[in-house]
């Protein structure tokens, strides 16, 4: 559970293609902290794509290296600037993750999306190097195999298909959900009045 007077980082979990990384970017805009995506940072640090993780050292290799970067960038979090976090999908397959996810300093939110709605999103891309296949397979698999995972590590529970069935800006919708359900936990921030105005 959150300590509402310690929390340093605000990790959204969920499957490939739920907007982690562009969702997670709006929500520390309106936080005022910043953003640190979990696949993005692992390449800036190592010099090695996932891709190149997973030909190179297979998912357990990727794994290990994943995992490393989380402690990393959640101690980092708790001396310095706190941040937002925009997990890879898998993050949670790992146990060391789930326990460090589970720690008071961090609120876990699940961005929560079915196979189907994620299948008719999602392509197929070099970066994403587990969806090969026929995507709703993989997906339904992903999810059956996760989605208890998921909730395990997170405090909130965020629906993302209304956001985008409401039309306009869905994703800015999806970051005022997560910021209101971060309340609850003592979270807020302080956004510019230039970011606001960008919505």
């Amino acid at each position: 559970m959150p300590d509402p007077a310690g929390v340093r980082s605000v990790v959204l979990v969920g499957l490939m293609g739920s907007g982690k990384t562009t969702v997670g970017k709006k929500v520390a805009k309106l936080l005022g902290w910043r953003f640190v995506d979990g696949d993005a940072e692992l390449e800036r640090r190592t010099g090695r794509s996932v891709a190149a993780w997973f030909e190179a050292e297979g998912e357990a290799g990727f794994r290990a290296a994943e995992a490393d970067l989380l402690d990393a960038v959640l101690a980092e979090a708790e001396s310095g600037e706190p941040l937002v976090f925009g997990a890879g999908g898998g993050v949670v397959v790992t146990e060391r993750n789930r326990a460090r996810l589970s720690r008071p300093d961090v609120v876990g939110v699940y961005l929560h999306a079915d196979p189907a709605f994620l299948a008719s999103r999602t392509q197929r891309k070099p970066h994403r190097p587990l969806l090969q296949g026929d995507p709703l397979e993989v997906l339904t698999e992903m999810y059956d195999a996760r989605d208890g995972l998921y909730r395990s590590v997170s405090d909130a529970v965020i629906e993302v298909r209304p956001a985008h069935e409401l039309g306009k800006k869905p994703k800015w919708r999806l970051a005022e959900n997560v910021v209101e359900s971060l309340a609850t936990f003592g979270v807020a921030g302080s956004p510019s009045d230039a970011e606001v105005s960008n919505r």
